[in-house]
């Protein structure tokens, strides 16, 4: 893997703030979608909700040297189209020059904390879609889980909504991630049985004043064919916390991809922290199986930013929803 500059990554976050937004104005963007339709990105979210661990390893992406070498070194390679990451993570790439036309995903509510008693809060305490706008950013990837026994999760639902009718009105993508989520013994686990999946996706598609620009993140499970009849949203599946053998994970993300409607794969901890600790082939194996050729990344001035691979598709009625919805309060929701 490669060696990146830690000492002037430092060194400008301390003497050069402003270093940041010059480096997202700088930033080459390319089409959300390239000629393959196909999506392929590298997750690094996780930290930011206090969930370090991979397999054995509870502490595994504490070191954040480490996760940015290998996260410099997944994106080196020519399959990957980009990144899903909260604004520390997003601004570490900009500044090291890894994001250079690569598709940029800002993660938005983090809140829920793994673990804590107040997980289910899915407030959003990161981006919001001014500042994925403002950053020069593809769109914003938000979690959105719902438990049917906590009346919070309204808030949750209400929050959600509003940042997907924010993002549209700025033709920035919105990637919903939703779960029917239960407290089993005091630990919140998601309920992946087909029914609760695809309860889960009628659910998030309808939040927002457009679906537009909605995608989903959906969990592998063996009913995806149930799962994608229940929606025609594009839809990204989620790499899932790599517990078990990496050929049986591969096959069913093969499996799974097959499946008419689904996208691309989202995929973090498994490609980054790989058993054998090989990152360029794990990465390369899962890209083969998306099939992702990426896109040509283009200069594009600060305020150009649309999604244009949906916008010329989009018809006016449409657009005119999502410009008369209420603005969005995306700092509210959960308890």
């Amino acid at each position: 893997m490669p060696e990146i500059a830690i000492e002037r990554l430092r060194t400008l976050r301390l003497r050069d703030p402003g270093a940041v937004a010059d480096a997202a104005a700088r930033r080459m963007r390319r089409p959300l979608v390239g000629r393959s339709g196909r999506l392929m990105l590298i997750a690094a979210d996780h930290p930011a909700r206090g969930a370090l661990g991979v397999r054995q390893d509870p502490m595994a992406m504490a070191d954040r040297h480490e996760l940015l070498r290998r996260l410099v070194a997944a994106l080196a390679r020519p399959g990957v189209d980009g990144v899903l990451g909260t604004p520390d993570i997003v601004e570490d790439l900009l500044l090291l020059g890894a994001l250079h036309g690569k598709v940029v995903f800002g993660s938005m509510n983090r809140g829920g904390l793994s673990g804590a008693q107040f997980e289910l809060d899915d407030r959003f305490t990161a981006y919001d879609a001014h500042s994925i706008v403002d950053a020069g950013l593809d769109g914003g990837k938000m979690l959105c889980r719902v438990d049917p026994a906590d009346g919070a999760s309204v808030a949750t639902l209400e929050s959600c909504g509003r940042a997907v009718t924010e993002l549209a009105r700025n033709r920035r993508a919105a990637i919903i991630e939703p779960f029917i989520s239960r407290r089993v013994n005091g630990r919140v686990r998601n309920d992946l049985s087909a029914e609760a999946v695809v309860t889960s996706v009628v659910i998030a598609s309808g939040l927002g004043a457009t679906s537009a620009y909605t995608w989903l993140k959906l969990p592998v499970i063996d009913e995806m064919e149930r799962v994608m009849a229940a929606t025609t949203l594009p839809t990204l599946l989620l790499g899932g916390d790599p517990s078990g053998a990496a050929h049986e994970t591969y096959a069913a993300w093969q499996k799974a991809l097959a499946v008419e409607g689904v996208a691309g794969l989202v995929v973090g901890r498994a490609l980054l922290y790989p058993p054998d600790d090989d990152v360029e082939a794990a990465v390369d194996a899962a890209s083969a199986l998306v099939g992702s050729t990426g896109a040509p990344a283009s200069h594009t001035t600060a305020d150009a930013a649309a999604l244009d691979t949906t916008a010329d598709t989009t018809t006016d009625s449409v657009r005119d929803a999502a410009a008369e919805a209420p603005a969005p309060d995306t700092n509210g929701g959960g308890r």
